[in-house]
């Protein structure tokens, strides 16, 4: 990747930020319009799509092959089989 490509990279990075923040300003601004009644709304809608996020990210995670049974195994693990990372490398 030379220069320039970097120079796009960080072009686009910081018109992400300016979007995100310019659409919280907009939310902020419409939000003082809105009625209780259609606050109400909006709040579930948003939970709704927070929610959808966390399905998704969810799902993504338990489609790893064998991780779940990794959890499980390791919840099982006695705890005196465990040795401390500090004793490990004094180092760290």
């Amino acid at each position: 990747m030379n220069t320039n490509d970097n120079s796009l990279m960080d072009d686009s990075l910081s018109t992400d930020v300016i979007s995100v923040t310019e659409l919280h300003h907009q939310l902020n601004d419409l939000l003082k319009q809105l009625s209780p009644e259609k606050l109400q709304v909006l709040a579930d809608f948003a939970g709704y799509l927070a929610n959808v996020e966390t399905e998704t990210a969810t799902q993504e995670i338990l489609a790893i092959a064998g991780l779940l049974e990794r959890v499980k195994q390791n919840q099982t693990t006695p705890k005196t089989d465990y040795t401390s990372w500090r004793n490990l490398r004094s180092d760290v």
